[in-house]
């Protein structure tokens, strides 16, 4: 079992590319790798909830694998549509039972949230909640996982900040793949 020091904490857990990119310049992921040797569904089960900002729960929040997609996808998921889902937007709502809608005092609703928590919380994305979240300095683990494509051109993760952040790596994990897993934490 997890300590209450070690919980509530907001993860900044995403694949990106060697030139810094979370999606090519037309959303296109493909160059994602999932394999097994990374352990995602580990990093499932110390989550209870996803934060996502609008657009990306609106491609992923319900996203359904094809048939032919492995088991290990369909459990990982499965495991996903499990857990508690906040989307912070302005203007929309959802009728999902597990799925909450913040459109103002972000900063304090999250802090609630990292209080309430009895796992950790994910910050799934996108780019400009992303960029939200370092401004109010609510981020207090990112685990990026640098994949061995360069794209050349699609979205940056970090985007618009407007100031310095210092981190400290805690660990670094190699996979087979060629997929390097760096993980800082925040001063």
């Amino acid at each position: 079992m997890t300590s209450k020091s070690e919980t509530g904490k907001v993860i900044l857990d995403l694949a990106i590319t060697l030139d810094g990119f979370i999606e090519g310049e037309n959303g296109e992921v493909d160059w994602c790798i999932m394999d097994p040797e990374m352990s995602f569904t580990t990093f499932l089960n110390q989550i209870d909830t996803i934060l996502y900002g609008r657009k990306s729960y609106d491609l992923w929040g319900q996203f359904t694998p094809t048939n032919d997609a492995t088991e290990d996808e369909k459990e990982m998921w499965n495991i996903i549509h499990s857990k508690v889902k906040y989307v912070f937007s302005k203007s929309q709502t959802y009728p999902e039972e597990n799925v909450h809608v913040i459109s103002e005092d972000i900063s304090k609703t999250v802090n609630r949230l990292k209080q309430e928590s009895t796992k950790n919380l994910w910050l799934y994305g996108g780019s400009s909640l992303i960029t939200t979240f370092i401004e109010l300095n609510l981020i207090d683990e990112y685990r990026l996982s640098i994949h061995p494509v360069i794209l050349g051109s699609g979205k940056p993760l970090f985007d618009d900040l407007k100031h310095r952040l210092n981190l400290t790596l805690i660990e670094t994990n190699t996979f087979t793949s060629g997929v390097v897993q760096l993980i800082y934490r925040t001063h």
